[in-house]
């Protein structure tokens, strides 16, 4: 599916992998709108790519579908969907002060695959009913890309929440893709490692080199450009559907 002329939805664009997304579609002529919890750094990066910026609770329904109809007012139907809002709290199930609040899981499940999930169902209802794109690409109408983890597969001591929450978009991908075939919608996900975004970045520089060392090859943290780079390769291979892709530099995470 070509890229140019396409509207997008991008959440979490307001940093990290979201925000070198957001920046990589505008670069190919897409029409991108950068949905962000944080209006101000939504807003800054809508304004660096000349996209727009749209605040947008992913996991509120209402909230959501309102943010969904804000961008199609603007750009048209949204012919791509990029998920990447999430938060990534850690904590054992069994601490020092007893069991994990049980809050505690539910916000992580919320935002990181509830919050998936919500966009997908909003975002799929006028991508079903819009036009096949007419670039040959099999009856096409769009294309939906989520954020999953390497810990959806190698979840590490304290990452219960977060390994769950991953592990459910990565589960997620197929049963949708099959589901959204019949109307030429392709459902993909990747599982980033261990990538230099703003959560990795609070920690010591120390603590990123031992982090970056665990990667066989290349042996560093990831850059979100190789991540937004990926998306692209993603929505312009229309062969590619169903399928959760790892890209994490042969990482495989140790229990802690």
């Amino acid at each position: 599916m070509r890229i140019e002329g396409m509207a997008a939805l991008v959440t979490g664009g307001g940093s990290g992998l979201g925000a070198a997304t957001a920046a990589a579609l505008a670069a190919r002529g897409a029409k991108v709108a950068v949905l962000d919890l944080n209006a101000e750094k939504g807003e800054a990066v809508a304004k660096s790519i000349g996209g727009l910026s749209v605040r947008c609770d992913v996991a509120d329904a209402e909230g959501a579908k309102t943010a969904i109809a804000q961008a199609e007012g603007a750009h048209g139907v949204a012919r791509i969907l990029v998920n990447c809002a999430g938060i990534g709290t850690a904590g054992r199930v069994v601490g020092r002060d007893g069991p994990m609040p049980l809050e505690t899981f539910e916000r992580v499940i919320r935002v990181n695959l509830t919050g998936t999930f919500n966009m997908m169902r909003l975002a799929v209802v006028p991508m079903s009913l819009a036009d096949p794109l007419d670039d040959g690409a099999d009856g096409a109408r769009g294309v939906i890309i989520s954020t999953a983890s390497v810990a959806a597969f190698e979840g590490q001591i304290g990452q219960a929440a977060y390994a769950a929450s991953k592990g459910g978009i990565a589960a997620l991908t197929l049963p949708v893709a099959r589901e959204l075939a019949r109307f030429g919608i392709r459902v993909l996900a990747i599982a980033p490692g261990l990538f230099a975004t703003p959560l990795l970045g609070e920690l010591p520089e120390e603590a990123q080199a031992a982090l970056a060392a665990a990667i066989p090859y290349p042996p560093r943290l990831g850059a979100p450009d190789e991540f937004a780079r990926l998306i692209l390769a993603m929505i312009e291979n229309d062969y590619l559907n169903g399928e959760v892709v790892r890209l994490d530099g042969a990482l495989r995470m140790q229990p802690k």
